[in-house]
C-alpha cells in the first residue's frame, strides 16, 4: 500500500474518479480506423493492431503514426488492411489512414505495459512470485523476474492430448504426430500452442489448437484453422491472501473440454482472486491480457468470462464496470462481488458466532442456524474464519515479516485486508492513512424474523442485539456497531465495487450456473442465495432478469468442472446464445435482442441427484417448486434481520421502532429495545443511505 500517496489522493479519489471518454474517429468519407485491440485511449505497451476499412479493398491505404509513414505493417483482409502498429510513444498518439483524396485519424493515447491505466497507483510492497510460476503440462518454472514488475521472458509452448485422456508435452523437434495423440470432436490433432507473457504485473497465459507440423504460425491476419474464433477467459477463486502479490498461477488455460470444442483460453495470474482480491486490478488484468491476445492472434468472434466464486465476482463486476472485456458470462458458484454480497454475510457470521459463544444465555444449536438463516447450522462457524479477510493482520505469511502491518512494532507496514486492497477505490482516512471502510450494521436487528416466528424469545433477542458488537479498524471485536465511512459507502455506489447490475450487466447474456452446496457437512461458503441476490440487483437496475438464466444441480462433479455435462451445455448454449445475438442486426433494444437470441434449448431449472432427470421451471425461491424442494435456497443474517435478497445496502435508513411491532415485549424489555438502539433500527423499506446509481462505466482513477 503507498499509504503516504493515498493520503495526498484522497480527496480526488472520492470525487467517484474521472470518466474517461473515448475519442471517436475523424472521418472524412468512407475511410474508418479502428482499433481492434482495445480502446483507443488505453492502448498498452507502445503496439496496437489496427485496421482500416476502405470502400474498395484494393484501393492502396497509407497509414502514418505521428507522421511515420507505418503502411508496410499492414495486410489487405478483404475489407480494407490490419497491421499491427508499434512505436506508440508514452501518452497522446496519432493515426492517420488515406487513399487518394480520402483520410481520417484517430487520437490514440498509450500506457505502459505494466499499467496502470486505470484502475489507479500500484499497490507498493509488490512480491513477484514468477520463480513459484509452474508452466502446466511442461514443467519448470518462469524463474526470477526481469523487472521489478515482474516481466518473464516470452514463451510458446506446445503440449498435446493423449488417447489416454491427459496433456503431455510435445515432443521437442517433433516431424510426425505421436502415436498415442487424440483427436479432438471436430476430428483435429488435440495440439495445443501455449503461449505464456507479461502484462500489468502479471504472468499472462493464451492457449488454442494448433497443428505446427501442418499450419503456419497463427498471426492475427492468418488464424490457426483449428481455432474456432471465440475466447474464453478463465477466472480463478479465492480472496484471502490476495494481495501484494503477482501469483503463481492463472485461471487454468489447459482444460480439454473447452479447448476440444476450438475455443481459444485467455487469462493472467492477477485475474485469480486468491492471488489478487481486487476487481478493478482483475478488470485491467483482463482487458491487458486480451489485448496481448488480439495483437497475436486477432479479435476474437466474442469472448466469454467464465468463473466460479472469485472468479464470478469478476465476471459480474468487469462486466458491468469496464464493457466490453467480455460478451457474455458462465457463473459458477456465484455471488455478486466480495466488498458486500461476500463481506456483509461472513463479518455478519463473525459477530454472531463469537456472540454465541461468550453468551450467558441458553441457545440451541438450532436457534442460532435460524438466527444465521443458513441451511445448515455448520455454516456459521465456518463462516465466521472466512471472514478473516477484513483482518489487516491475517493472510499476509507470502510477504516478509517486517513488511507486514502490526499496530505496535510495524503501523506503516501493509494492511492485508479487503478494504485496504482497494484504497484507490475507497481512498484513505486522512486521520490513520488506512482505507476508508464502507462496513456498517449500525441498526441491524439480527434475529428479527426468528423472534416474529416465537422461535426465539424476546430474551435472547435482546441480549443477542445487546452484545452482539462490531469491528474496529484493525477488525478486532469491539462493544460498539461498526459505522460505515460516508465517502467509503458513496464510492461503493458509484464506482461499482457494489455490483449495481446497470452496467454492462444489462447488455449481456448471463448464465449462473450452481453445484448446490448449502448442506455440506462442514458448512461452504458458496451458498445458494447469491444467485438471487445478483438477479435481485439486475430487476431493480434494469426492470427485468430475462439476460440470466440458471441452472441448478448436485455437487456430483464438484462445484464448476467442465467435466458436468449440464456445464458443459451452458458452454454450448453461450456459444449458440452469443452467436445468434451478434447476428442480430436489428435496431430494437438491446435486452429484446438478447431475449429473442436466448436459444431454445436454454431453459432454466434444476437436475434432480442421482438423476439424469432435468425438471424445467424457474429458479424464483417458490417454497412449492419441485427444485426449491430439492435445493433449498436458505437465508442470511442481514435476510434474518429484515434486508431484502438483494443485498445491496450497506448503510441502512434508520426509523424509529413502533411498540406494535414487537407483541410480548414487557415495559422492561421495550425500554431496554430503545436502549440498544437509540437512534433507531434499520428502514428496510428504504434505499440505503447514500444508495444512487453507477457514477458510469470505465472509470479511471487517478495514478
Amino acid at each position: 500500500m503507498i499509504r503516504s500517496r493515498a493520503v495526498r489522493l484522497a480527496a480526488a479519489l472520492m470525487a467517484a474518479a474521472l470518466v474517461v471518454p473515448v475519442v471517436p474517429a475523424v472521418a472524412s468519407r468512407d475511410v474508418k480506423l479502428e482499433i481492434l485491440s482495445g480502446r483507443p485511449d488505453m492502448v498498452t505497451g507502445g503496439d496496437a493492431l489496427v485496421h482500416v476499412a476502405v470502400p474498395d479493398a484494393d484501393e492502396p491505404v497509407r497509414v502514418t503514426l505521428n507522421g511515420a509513414d507505418v503502411s508496410s505493417a499492414f495486410t489487405p483482409d478483404g475489407t480494407g488492411v490490419t497491421g499491427l502498429v508499434s512505436g506508440l510513444r508514452p501518452g497522446p498518439n496519432v493515426l492517420r489512414a488515406e487513399t487518394d483524396g480520402q483520410r481520417t485519424t484517430l487520437d490514440v493515447q498509450n500506457h505502459p505495459r505494466q499499467g496502470p491505466v486505470f484502475s489507479g497507483p500500484h499497490e507498493q510492497p509488490f512480491l513477484c512470485e514468477t520463480a513459484k510460476f509452474t508452466v502446466p503440462v511442461i514443467g519448470g518454472t518462469l524463474g526470477a523476474p526481469l523487472d521489478a514488475d515482474c516481466t518473464v521472458a516470452p514463451r510458446v509452448d506446445y503440449l498435446y492430448r493423449t488417447t489416454a485422456g491427459q496433456f503431455a508435452k510435445w515432443p521437442a523437434g517433433a516431424t510426425a504426430y505421436p502415436v498415442d495423440l487424440a483427436k479432438t470432436d471436430s476430428g483435429d490433432p488435440f495440439i495445443v500452442r501455449m503461449e505464456t507473457g507479461s502484462a500489468n504485473r502479471a504472468v499472462v497465459q493464451t492457449s488454442m489448437l494448433h497443428d505446427p507440423l501442418r499450419e503456419a504460425a497463427p498471426t492475427p491476419t492468418r488464424r490457426s484453422p483449428s481455432w474456432n474464433g471465440r475466447a474464453i477467459f478463465t477466472l480463478g477463486g479465492g480472496c484471502a491472501g490476495g494481495w501484494y502479490r503477482s501469483g503463481s498461477t492463472t485461471g487454468g488455460v489447459t482444460d480439454a473440454f473447452l479447448l476440444g470444442r476450438g475455443y481459444a483460453l485467455l487469462s493472467s495470474s492477477l485475474n485469480v482472486f486468491g492471488q489478487n482480491c481486487n476487481d478493478l486490478t482483475a478488470a485491467e488484468s483482463a482487458m491487458t491480457t486480451k489485448e496481448l491476445f488480439v495483437e497475436h492472434y486477432g479479435r476474437p468472434d466474442f469472448t466469454i468470462g467464465f468463473g466460479c466464486s472469485g472468479g464470478s465476482y469478476q465476471a459480474h463486476q468487469i462486466t458491468d464496470n469496464y464493457p466490453g472485456i467480455f460478451d457474455g458470462i458462465v457463473v459458477g458458484c456465484s455471488f455478486p462481488e466480495v466488498g458486500f454480497g461476500t463481506v456483509s454475510f461472513i463479518s455478519d457470521s463473525w459477530l454472531l458466532n463469537s456472540y454465541f459463544t461468550r453468551s450467558g444465555l441458553a441457545w440451541t444449536q438450532e436457534q442460532k442456524r435460524k438466527v444465521a438463516g443458513f441451511q445448515t447450522y455448520a455454516t456459521l462457524p465456518s463462516m465466521a474464519v472466512s471472514a478473516n479477510r477484513i483482518d489487516p493482520r491475517s493472510n499476509c505469511s507470502h510477504l516478509p515479516a517486517e513488511q507486514r502491518y502490526d499496530p505496535v512494532t510495524n503501523p506503516q507496514g501493509a494492511r492485508c485486508d479487503v478494504f485496504d486492497h482497494t484504497i484507490n477505490a475507497y481512498g484513505a482516512d486522512p486521520s490513520s492513512g488506512f482505507a476508508r471502510r464502507p462496513l456498517d450494521n449500525v441498526g441491524v436487528q439480527y434475529g428479527l424474523k426468528v423472534l416474529k416466528s416465537g422461535a426465539i424469545t424476546p430474551a435472547q433477542f435482546l441480549d443477542l442485539n445487546e452484545h452482539v458488537g462490531g469491528f474496529d479498524a484493525d477488525a478486532n471485536l469491539v462493544p460498539s456497531r461498526t459505522a460505515a465511512d460516508p465517502q467509503a459507502v458513496r464510492a461503493a455506489y458509484r464506482t461499482g465495487r457494489l455490483t449495481n447490475g446497470g452496467g454492462g450487466l444489462k447488455d449481456v447474456p448471463i448464465i449462473d450456473y450452481r453445484a448446490y452446496y448449502d448442506t455440506q457437512s462442514y458448512g461452504d461458503i458458496h451458498v445458494r442465495y447469491h444467485t438471487f441476490s445478483m438477479r435481485a440487483r439486475l430487476q431493480k437496475a434494469n426492470g427485468t432478469a430475462a439476460n440470466q438464466v440458471s441452472l441448478l444441480e448436485d455437487a456430483t462433479y464438484g462445484l464448476f468442472s467442465t467435466a458436468s455435462p449440464m456445464l458443459q451445455h451452458a458452454v454450448d448454449e453461450m456459444d449458440r446464445w452469443l452467436s445468434q445475438l451478434t447476428a442480430d442486426t436489428t435496431a430494437r433494444p438491446r435486452i429484446d435482442k438478447i431475449v429473442a437470441a436466448r436459444p431454445s434449448g436454454l431453459v432454466e431449472g434444476c437436475r434432480v441427484p442421482s438423476s439424469t432427470e432435468f425438471v424445467a421451471q424457474p429458479l424464483n425461491r417458490d417454497p412449492a417448486s419441485r427444485c426449491e424442494k430439492l435445493f433449498p435456497s436458505a437465508s442470511f443474517p442481514r435476510e434474518v434481520a429484515g434486508a431484502g435478497v438483494a443485498a445491496d445496502v450497506i448503510k441502512c435508513e434508520l426509523r424509529t421502532p413502533e411498540r406494535p411491532e414487537y407483541p410480548g415485549f414487557t415495559d422492561a424489555q421495550w425500554k431496554k429495545l430503545r436502549t440498544i438502539f437509540p437512534d433507531g433500527v434499520c428502514d428496510w423499506s428504504k434505499p440505503g443511505i447514500g444508495q444512487q446509481p453507477l457514477a458510469g462505466t470505465w472509470i479511471s482513477f487517478p495514478s
